[in-house]
C-alpha cells in the first residue's frame, strides 16, 4: 500500500478531516491533500509528526512493513 492510502485510512479511522490532520502538521488542507493524492512527497518532518499522532511506525506509514506498532 502507498503512503497517500495509509494516510488517508489512517485518518478516516479517527474521523479527522484532512484541514484538522494538516492544523497538526502546520499546512493547508489543500497541501495536506496533495500528500494524500501523491502529487507531493510527505517531508519527513511531518512523517514523524503523522507517525506519532496514528501512534504507528514510520515504516507503517510508508508502506514498508505492515504492522502498525511502533518500535519500542
Amino acid at each position: 500500500m502507498k503512503i497517500g492510502q495509509r494516510l488517508k485510512n489512517l485518518r478516516e479511522d479517527r474521523d479527522k478531516s484532512q484541514a484538522e490532520i494538516a492544523k497538526i502538521i502546520g499546512t493547508s488542507q489543500s497541501y495536506y491533500a496533495q500528500y494524500e493524492n501523491e502529487k507531493r512527497a510527505l517531508p519527513l518532518e511531518r512523517a514523524i509528526i503523522l507517525a506519532q499522532y496514528y501512534n504507528v511506525s514510520l515504516d507503517y506509514l510508508s508502506g514498508i512493513s505492515d504492522t502498525l506498532k511502533p518500535y519500542k
